[in-house]
């Protein structure tokens, strides 16, 4: 299960680390579709920072960090993690991350000193029920009331990639677009939009559809002649991977019903009482499949 939620992760990062991705995201979802970030300005950055754990130094690590530069100088950190699960504590994960960074600014770490933007892509089905902000993740405590005029705000910014409304969505130019409409509108969607990232994108598809086999990818390109700079719709490649499996399908199928009939032919035989060498020389059957059909005889 762990290494199931390892992998779905592993391709939700590597999928939105693209630089045209990753600018399509920050526009659509900060900025309501306007250009502001630039995937030719958008440098990627560190995504480890340090913090003092209770006996030693420990690590934390951001799935995507992009500088988004101005000439030579940072603008702006983007930092974006994928979430798979809710988490009610997330909002204090947050504060680690971005937290981490402004320590670094204030180190002398990093030379310069800009502000840190983190946003949440939650791919789960449940809907996000975490708390998005520090007062109401503290709101049971008892404190006094003036208290709250000194409690910085800090907010979590979580977009729920499975409920986007169809305006949001139609604002994506990247293949993005294609990932949140075949979220909303469900396996019969259909589109006519050119592919730029294709192995990635039928990665993503699968991941999130629940799917975990997705080292085939490159292989079944290479075997239907599609390359990456190919120009190839949606409908296209996806009518393809999904023809290729059919026809995949059929031929094994054929091939487990060659065995079952094989099998059948073999348990007849052991009723009759044949010798099992020879009935291993006239069917030509394994010792493995000789003793399945044995196993099967008893069971009647």
């Amino acid at each position: 299960m762990r290494k199931t939620a390892e992998k779905k992760d592993t391709v939700e990062k590597d999928f939105v680390a693209f630089p045209d991705i990753a600018a399509d995201v920050i526009n659509v979802l900060l900025y309501q579709g306007e250009a502001v970030a630039d995937a030719g300005k958008l440098l990627a950055g560190p995504t480890e920072t340090v913090y003092q754990g209770q006996e030693r130094l420990r690590s934390q690590y951001e799935d995507i960090c992009k500088y988004q530069m101005e000439e030579t100088s940072v603008s702006i950190m983007y930092l974006i993690a994928n979430q798979s699960r809710t988490d009610g504590k997330m909002l204090l994960r947050k504060a680690g991350y971005t937290g981490g960074i402004y320590r670094e600014q204030y180190k002398n770490k990093l030379s310069e000193v800009f502000p840190v933007i983190e946003l949440v892509l939650y791919w789960g089905r449940p809907r996000w029920r975490g708390k998005r902000d520090l007062l109401t993740l503290c709101k049971t405590r008892k404190v006094p009331e003036k208290a709250w005029n000194y409690v910085d705000e800090l907010k979590l910014h979580v977009f729920e990639m499975r409920y986007l409304p169809s305006q949001t969505r139609e604002l994506f130019q990247s293949d993005m677009r294609i990932v949140v409409d075949f979220l909303a509108e469900g396996k019969g969607y259909r589109s006519n939009q050119k592919v730029v990232h294709k192995a990635a994108l039928i990665r993503m598809i699968k991941v999130l559809s629940g799917e975990t086999d997705t080292g085939d990818i490159e292989r079944w390109m290479e075997e239907q002649g599609i390359k990456e700079e190919d120009e190839i719709t949606m409908c296209e490649l996806f009518d393809q991977y999904v023809r290729q499996g059919k026809n995949e399908g059929k031929i094994e199928g054929k091939i487990e019903g060659k065995i079952e009939e094989r099998l059948s032919i073999v348990c007849n035989m052991l009723r009759e009482g044949l010798d099992r060498e020879l009935i291993r020389r006239i069917t030509g059957c394994s010792a493995s499949e000789l003793m399945a059909a044995g196993e099967r005889c008893q069971r009647g």
